[in-house]
């Protein structure tokens, strides 16, 4: 899909406020509004974004005097993304509309461990199986309907060059160009990030979304996703939020990090003894350090791990968090392919500025 109409900035800034009025629509006046805009600007944005079938009109509003206002709408069937959460013991692969509603959804074992080889051609095949029957029931996507492919794996790697560093517990893939082969193999764009980025990046850009919050993913493993001031913290070497590897018991159990005492290995050690409160202490632990040194909004919680048993969860951070005085609002995630979803936020973001 050729959209020339969204090399504009101020196109982008148009989109993004079609997007977040949902189906109820924005009209011109408005825009202008709330972009600075003058209207004449806003007309002549407007025109080319119906032109390529970005926008369209979604009926009137009454106005305060003279004739209904049209409003416009965001057309999410314009173009999509797909999403893909490489996990340690999972894939999942979905296709993500403009709007980044997931409207097909694709999920196999997969063992991160059988190395780059083996595990990048599952994906290849699930994401052209994925192409090949998306959208159930509808019309074929044309060409060019797909803007990229976004992939959220655990860390460390740069999310710049698109490089695993040393993944913990899985060195093998250190140094491997995966969002290069990616792009190759699907021919695709394809960004690379870790899971708990995409994950944060995808709620970041929810309506009414916090302007700073911590969302803390316990899966496989644990870290989390930071969204200051409206934007994911990544750090310039993708290494923030790396929440599993504080060191909050000296001396204690070895992590595959290659520390001591770290919260991810105690977290998932009490998690495997069936122990989900001492797991929700821990996890509160953390949590509690990320708002005393952020001073977030809130904590999101998420993840299989914090899926399987949400309020206890829930409750046992809250609890810390009170215990020490700290007021921050604990919250949950509610689907489980939060990181999926926000993978494909990777790719659909910067069409509307973000």
């Amino acid at each position: 899909m050729n959209v020339p109409a969204l090399r504009s900035h101020n196109a982008a800034l148009v989109l993004d406020l079609l997007r977040t009025a949902g189906e109820t629509g924005i009209s011109r006046l408005e825009l202008a509004e709330r972009t600075g805009l003058t209207p004449q600007a806003v007309s002549k944005i407007t025109a080319r974004l119906r032109a390529e079938g970005l926008a369209a009109e979604a009926g009137h509003r009454a106005s305060t005097g003279g004739k209904p206002r049209t409003v416009l709408r965001l057309v999410p069937s314009a173009a999509h993304a797909v999403g893909v959460h490489l996990d340690r013991d999972e894939l999942t692969v979905l296709l993500a509309d403009l709007a980044g509603t997931a409207v097909a959804l694709r999920r196999r074992p997969v063992d991160l461990g059988a190395g780059p080889g083996p595990v990048l051609d599952a994906v290849t095949e699930e994401v052209r199986a994925l192409l090949a029957t998306a959208p159930p029931g509808g019309a074929p996507l044309p060409d060019g309907a797909v803007l990229g492919a976004g992939v959220a794996m655990p860390g460390p790697l740069d999310h710049r060059s698109g490089v695993p560093g040393r993944v913990t517990g899985f060195p093998e893939w250190a140094g491997h160009p995966v969002r290069d082969e990616l792009a190759a193999r699907l021919g695709l764009p394809v960004v690379l990030d870790k899971d708990t980025n995409a994950a944060a990046l995808g709620l970041a850009l929810r309506p009414a979304a916090p302007g700073s919050f911590a969302y803390v993913h316990l899966g496989t493993g644990l870290g989390a996703g930071l969204v200051l001031g409206g934007a994911p913290l990544r750090g310039d070497r993708t290494g923030a939020g790396e929440l599993g590897h504080q060191t909050v018991l000296l001396d204690g159990p070895p992590c595959g990090c290659g520390g001591r005492g770290c919260l991810e290995v105690l977290c998932l050690a009490a998690v495997a003894r069936g122990e989900p409160a001492e797991a929700a202490r821990i996890l509160g632990v953390g949590a509690a350090n990320l708002v005393r040194l952020l001073d977030i909004d809130q904590v999101l919680l998420g993840g299989r791990v914090v899926l399987a048993a949400p309020e206890a969860f829930a409750a046992g951070v809250r609890e810390v968090l009170a215990g020490l005085g700290l007021t921050t609002p604990v919250g949950l995630t509610t689907g489980r392919d939060a990181v999926a979803e926000g993978a494909a936020w990777l790719t659909l973001a910067p069409v509307f500025g973000k």
